[in-house]
């Protein structure tokens, strides 16, 4: 039987003869764990076998206490001593049944949380969602001053330095030269940055930046490059504009191209790793304050509890492909650590989500993951994505995929000439000098890509609207538990 105590309400077994027998800790989770070992008073700190070992070792020293009880007890005449501790093992059952009855009743609290949560959209409830969203914007505004107003130091050292950079900005003299050639390499620099950001951060949704902008730039280059036989583009107006130079220099190489618009796509991968991190923030945070993941309602928090379940339940072979593929990722990045970063951030990968909380969770060092990811996909990863849109739009292969269009059946010919036409303004836009005035003509791809375009941005403003004003629904559910609690 198992006996649960007033005071230190952990866990106490037996055998049928009332003797202590330790209980098996090995097959429990790491939340349950950690739950037992701060009823006891104990550290809750250090991985699943730290913890699995320090109870055992409190159970070793219980051991002593409850067999020797269990000896005065059958030594005992006094029937009412016996009835006695038998009216106590009736209480701690049922307040063992009653905290059962607790805990389900605040999952199935959570659930109900969780459900009303996803229905406040602009949608289904626009006058919620905008008041949620409201109250939360200023609640986060007044965090970030309050944080201002602690680091004043910081806070005027920054300002100093930017009073002087705009006297420089502003004042005549031979260093203008160098100031607008920085002032222009620094907002293309954070216009990428940006973009990546908005690509992986997770308000909702991320923004597919590189399928919308940064890959028809480097196809734009690359169509350039072959058309204007040189990657020497004047300067003005590129990168605003792509003319072909008055010299050339024969048919670009791939690496020639790589190098055009490396600077562009590594801050595009520099943001994209930035987006990494909250979720290993938010890791991180959890692991520390010693709560269980089970209390955050993050999506990707919760993801990896259940594949921590998954690991500790052992069959695998039974498990979905997904949950499968889940696990390897986390035992990947657990074991392998910097390198095992370093592969999961190389490749287009889905679950990198999943391996920045295994990171945040494990401790890992800020600047190992954030190092890792930067090398990953700014370096590796955005290489191996330029030589595939380069490799795509070069002049032969755009001839090879437009003939196959052109072999659709009923519809090929109808497809093939728009194709054309748009590839014959791209060409002729190259050729024309700077200061001339072109007519601008719409074409049908070019309509479309841009409705697309707008579309999509917009769906993305909305998703933030919606997310925001779920954190404020999670905000006053925390709010309210904690209340419940005190």
């Amino acid at each position: 039987m198992a006996t649960r105590g007033r005071s230190s309400n952990h866990i106490v077994t037996g055998d049928q003869n009332g003797k202590f027998v330790a209980p098996k800790y090995s097959s429990r989770t790491v939340a349950w764990l950690r739950k037992e070992l701060k009823a006891r008073g104990l550290s809750t700190t250090g991985l699943k076998v730290d913890l699995v070992s320090r109870l055992e070792e409190a159970d070793k020293n219980m051991s002593h206490t409850v067999n020797d009880i269990h000896v005065r007890r059958g030594q005992l005449v006094d029937g009412e001593a016996v009835k006695s501790q038998e009216e106590n093992v009736t209480n701690a059952g049922s307040e063992k049944s009653r905290t059962v009855n607790s805990e389900a009743a605040l999952k199935h609290q959570r659930e109900m949380e969780r459900q009303e949560r996803e229905q406040i959209v602009l949608w289904r409830q626009p006058f919620t969602t905008l008041q949620y969203f409201t109250l939360e914007t200023a609640i986060l505004f007044h965090g970030y001053l309050i944080r201002l107003l602690e680091n004043k130091g910081k806070v005027l050292i920054t300002i100093l330095l930017t009073l002087l950079l705009v006297c420089l900005y502003h004042t005549p003299g031979a260093h203008q030269e160098y100031v607008v050639l920085m002032e222009k390499k620094l907002h293309w620099c954070a216009y990428w940055v940006f973009l990546g950001i908005l690509s992986s951060v997770g308000l909702g949704t991320g923004l597919h930046t590189f399928l919308l902008y940064l890959g028809p730039h480097i196809a734009q280059v690359t169509m350039a490059a072959y058309e204007c036989y040189s990657v020497d583009f004047p300067e003005p107006p590129y990168p605003d504009q792509i003319i072909c130079p008055d010299e050339t220099e024969g048919t670009p190489s791939i690496w020639a191209i790589i190098a055009k618009v490396r600077l562009e796509a590594c801050m595009w991968g520099i943001g994209t790793a930035i987006g990494e991190l909250p979720p290993y923030f938010m890791a991180k945070a959890a692991r520390l304050s010693g709560d269980d993941l089970d209390e955050f309602d993050d999506d990707e928090l919760e993801e990896f509890e259940e594949v921590q379940h998954a690991r500790e339940a052992g069959n695998l072979a039974q498990q979905a492909w997904s949950t499968r593929v889940k696990v390897a990722v986390t035992k990947l990045v657990e074991r392998v650590g910097f390198v095992g970063i370093l592969a999961m951030a190389s490749i287009p990968n889905p679950l990198f989500d999943l391996a920045g909380v295994t990171c945040g969770y494990l401790l890992v060092p800020f600047w190992t993951f954030f190092g890792a990811t930067c090398i990953g996909k700014a370096v590796i990863k955005m290489h191996i994505q330029k030589i595939f849109i380069i490799t795509i739009f070069s002049a032969h292969h755009i001839e090879t995929l437009v003939g196959l269009l052109g072999q659709v059946p009923k519809i090929g010919p109808s497809l093939t000439a728009p194709f054309q036409d748009f590839l014959e303004k791209q060409k002729k836009k190259f050729h024309i000098k700077p200061g001339t005035n072109v007519p601008s003509e719409t074409n049908w791809l070019s309509y479309v890509f841009e409705k697309v375009l707008i579309l999509m941005i917009a769906y993305f403003v909305l998703s933030i609207v919606n997310s925001t004003a779920q954190s404020y629904h999670k905000r006053k559910s925390k709010e309210n538990h904690h209340k419940l609690k005190v």
